[in-house]
């Protein structure tokens, strides 16, 4: 079995990740960090918003059984792809929505997903999502892998991380492992 690798970046990576873990074809989902200057950044540094880096969730997935669209298609339901450099309460850099692509055909199919939507309206705002090509990443700490999963009673989990995760549940249950 071939894997391959997609990493997207969408707002705060507790989100992103918890959905991605739970769908079909993705053998992991790992929150880290993408895009920026500095190397080995810890959560402090990106939080700072002087690196150039992006949270973002690194996905190991089986195209056989979920494809690099497919990924996308959930991706752009966890987030809003029209706000710049933040998601809701969350302000920053860090919190840009972007597509890190791995090769060619992902950019090209990243963009060609982006020309879609725009053209669909379904947004309402121009989205602003960057299609980068991937550089080195950086796993974030260990406390932040599968965080939903071990604090879903904290109130950010409770409030902005448990209502995608619900929504994605139901419009993405074909898809659920």
């Amino acid at each position: 079995m071939a894997y391959a690798v997609a990493t997207l970046a969408g707002g705060c990576f507790w989100c992103i990740e918890t959905v991605l873990n739970r769908l079909r074809g993705v053998e992991s989902a790992v929150s880290g960090y993408m895009g920026g200057h500095t190397a080995n950044p810890t959560y402090s540094d990106i939080c700072d918003g002087d690196t150039g880096h992006a949270e973002v969730v690194q996905v190991t997935f089986d195209p056989a059984v979920i494809s690099y669209r497919d990924l996308l298609d959930v991706f752009f339901t966890l987030h809003d792809p029209t706000q710049r450099n933040r998601q809701g309460n969350d302000v920053g850099t860090q919190y840009r929505s972007a597509i890190f692509w791995h090769s060619p055909e992902q950019k090209a199919e990243a963009e060609a997903v982006i020309a879609e939507l725009t053209a669909s309206k379904q947004f309402g705002a121009p989205i602003v999502t960057d299609v980068t090509e991937a550089t080195s990443f950086y796993p974030a700490e260990d406390y932040h892998q599968r965080y939903f999963e071990q604090n879903p009673q904290q109130p950010y989990c409770q409030y902005v991380v448990a209502p995608k995760v619900a929504k994605a549940q139901v419009k993405f249950a074909d898809r659920l492992k």
